[in-house]
C-alpha cells in the first residue's frame, strides 16, 4: 500500500473497531441454518491459505459460505470510495477484493463449492440458499451412483 497515514486518529480508531467475525448478519444466518438442522463450523481457516479463514464452513461436503461486507469487499451496489486518503481506501479495498476472488479460486480447485453473500442480503434468503445447497450436496454423496460412491 502507499506510504500514506489514516486521514485521522479518529477514523483509524473508527474502522479498528469494525467487526470482522459476528457480524449480525453472520449471526442471523448461523441462527437460520441451525434452526433448519444443519450443522456447520465458523471461521474455519482456509486449507492452504494462511491467514484467511470462512466464515460458515461444512468441511464434510466442502460448502464454504462467505457473508461479504459491501463497503469492505466492494459490493457493486452500495460500496462507497472515502474521499478522505482516497488513493490509500482505494489501494486497500482492491486488494480485499483480488484476496476474495484468490481464495474462491483456491477453494475451487480444490473440489469446494463457495457461497458468497453481501451482508445487504435477507438472512432468510441466504440460509434458504445455503440449505438447499447443503441438502441437495448430501443427497447426491447418499444416491447410488453419487459422490461418495465415485
Amino acid at each position: 500500500m502507499p506510504d500514506v497515514a489514516p486521514s485521522s486518529p479518529e477514523v483509524s480508531a473508527r474502522m479498528s473497531r469494525q467487526n470482522s467475525r459476528d457480524t449480525a448478519p453472520e449471526v442471523a444466518v448461523r441462527r437460520l441454518l441451525h434452526a433448519s438442522g444443519l450443522r456447520y463450523r465458523v471461521h474455519v481457516p482456509v486449507p492452504g491459505m494462511p491467514r484467511r479463514t470462512i466464515d460458515i464452513s461444512f468441511g464434510r461436503d466442502k460448502i464454504a459460505v462467505f457473508l461479504d461486507g459491501c463497503f469492505w469487499h466492494g459490493c457493486p451496489q452500495h460500496a462507497t470510495q472515502p474521499k478522505a486518503n482516497a488513493e490509500w481506501w482505494r489501494t486497500k479495498l482492491d486488494k480485499n477484493m483480488a484476496r476474495d476472488l484468490a481464495t474462491t479460486a483456491h477453494l475451487q480447485a480444490n473440489g469446494w463449492t463457495v457461497l458468497r453473500f453481501w451482508e445487504h442480503e435477507t438472512p432468510t434468503t441466504v440460509a434458504d440458499t445455503v440449505t438447499s445447497i447443503k441438502r441437495e450436496r448430501a443427497n447426491r454423496s447418499q444416491s447410488p451412483g453419487g459422490l461418495a460412491s465415485q
